[in-house]
């Protein structure tokens, strides 16, 4: 039976899904948390929020995911980067899913993913989980109800956490799978309770579609001037360098936290809510963020809480460092309206060095602009991973490998072009460590990185004394208001500058290994930082 806001024309029956049980079209936040509850799929807290927890997988599973080999795909995947499945096991692995779900009780979504209309993805979202509806209703974007009769799904996304795959039949790694069919417009989710693979198979299939038509996809948070949606910023990071604290500033006009595109018309947030992690939050360095963990509707994913209370406990990663809380953009006080901007004046690639090497912020060509993208540096330290027990570098290409389809370069000279075409300034910031690597030197101020990008997006730190740095040969602010001027050079914060020096250049050693698979396929100015 059908219920809810029913597409009449595109019930799921109509999509070849039958024999379910009941299936729920587009209830609203409210209804979803209350059904969730009432299924035991989660934990009413503090406020209405939704605690819940997804047992094995607490993150992606990135060996797991899979994109359909074809002719349409052959030549256009970064197939280094992604793993094929045949079209006979996604066919296989479809049928066996749909017998599968016979019989049960499924919710659907029909979102938007994109806010401009015209380069946005319309996208239906099956989901087993009550949750996993409310989840992907917060995340992407959702049309307004007189919308949804015309509303014809470009892409199907079918979740179905408690099938499990059998690689040699559906031709996958193991039991749990996520795959991309470009030809039969369908994402194949299994084996998995962790909600982020919704919204990564999403940003993952815009990754692929936008290039093109000349849209750069960009794994970015963005915002603008107060009252100027023109003067726009993107941040660049990888999980854990500060994209959604650093762009949630409260001086400024929040766009989105995570995914975004930039078109000929400027760029535009690809979702409608912001996923955050929540490990360490502090009301007071971040209370936008900490206040949506109290507020009706939220989902509070693998937090661990008081069952008396339902307090939440920021410090306890005893489920997974990776707890996180999903919200609706309007949850944040200045959130844009029309999650849109204009082309950026500035672009900030975000990197947490556990060497303690790079300096706080840095400016840079165009060139090496480029470089570093293709570089996506930042860090892991010692405890975060078993096996770590030293800074360990990590490199993911544009910022966001895994959810590149397409390879490198396409992003890169997208990125490039533009930069060349729309005057953006481009900043490498550090919010890692200084004074020494990490068990040596200490985090660096939140304070200082805050006055660092004021100065950036506002202009004033462009108009500055810069020096040549000797490692990297990008340019390094010499003084800044409000910012200790030892913290600029990080040779001067390190008790042993000698061992600074040598630090400096294993890092550089360890940029240019990693870049030597980019070679063959950049410029020549690229190229030139690349080989020193």
């Amino acid at each position: 039976m059908d219920q809810g806001r029913v597409v009449p024309r595109m019930t799921l029956a109509e999509q070849g899904i039958a024999g379910l049980s009941e299936v729920y079209y587009n209830l609203s936040e409210d209804e979803l948390v209350k059904t969730a509850v009432s299924r035991g799929e989660g934990t009413l807290g503090k406020g209405g929020t939704l605690l819940v927890t997804t047992g094995k997988y607490t993150g992606r599973s990135p060996l797991d995911k899979h994109v359909v080999r074809s002719a349409t795909t052959e030549e256009t995947i970064w197939w280094d980067n992604n793993r094929p499945m045949s079209e006979a096991g996604f066919d296989a692995l479809h049928a066996d899913m749909i017998a599968h779900m016979a019989g049960g009780d499924f919710w659907v979504q029909d979102l938007y993913g994109g806010a401009d209309p015209a380069h946005r993805l319309d996208v239906r979202v099956v989901t087993e989980l009550a949750w996993h509806s409310l989840f992907i209703r917060h995340m992407l974007r959702r049309p307004p109800e007189d919308e949804l009769e015309g509303f014809t799904p470009d892409f199907t996304i079918i979740n179905c956490p408690s099938f499990k795959a059998d690689p040699e039949r559906h031709d996958c790694r193991s039991d749990t799978v996520i795959t991309i069919n470009i030809d039969k417009k369908l994402i194949l989710i299994a084996g998995t309770e962790y909600a982020g693979e919704n919204k990564k198979s999403v940003f993952t299939l815009l990754n692929y579609l936008l290039p093109e038509k000349g849209v750069m996809a960009m794994h970015c948070s963005a915002n603008h001037a107060r009252g100027n949606p023109v003067d726009s910023a993107v941040f660049f990071g990888l999980s854990g360098t500060g994209k959604t604290t650093l762009s949630a500033d409260p001086a400024r006009t929040l766009i989105g936290d995570d995914e975004h595109g930039w078109s000929d018309r400027g760029i535009f947030n690809f979702e409608g809510g912001c996923y955050a992690k929540t490990i360490g939050l502090d009301p007071e360095a971040e209370p936008e963020i900490y206040a949506t963990c109290s507020m009706p509707g939220t989902v509070i994913e693998n937090m661990v809480f008081d069952p008396e209370t339902l307090e939440l406990d920021f410090e306890d990663d005893s489920l997974t460092a990776n707890m996180r809380c999903a919200y609706p953009l309007e949850a944040i006080p200045n959130a844009s309206e029309t999650a849109l901007g204009g082309h950026p004046k500035n672009i900030i690639m975000l990197t947490c060095d556990a060497f303690g090497v790079l300096p706080p912020i840095s400016r840079l060509t165009p060139a090496q602009a480029m470089y570093h993208f293709l570089s996506g540096f930042t860090a892991k330290v010692a405890g975060t991973e078993r096996g770590v027990t030293e800074p360990t570098p990590t490199f993911s290409t544009c910022f966001g490998a895994p959810f590149m389809p397409r390879r490198p370069e396409v992003y890169g000279n997208l990125l490039r072009e533009k930069i060349a075409r729309h005057g953006a300034t481009c900043w490498l910031v550090n919010t890692g460590w200084t004074g020494g690597a990490f068990g040596t030197g200490s985090r660096m101020p939140i304070r200082a990185t805050r006055a660092l990008l004021t100065a950036a997006l506002d202009g004033s730190l462009a108009e500055g004394q810069f020096r040549k740095d000797p490692h990297f040969g990008f340019d390094v602010p010499v003084m800044v208001d409000g910012v200790d001027e030892t913290l600029l050079d990080p040779r001067q914060t390190w008790a042993d500058p000698d061992a600074y020096d040598k630090a400096a250049r294993r890092l550089v050693e360890m940029f240019a290994e990693n870049f030597a698979q980019y070679v063959p396929f950049i410029d020549e100015d690229v190229k030139a930082i690349a080989i020193g």
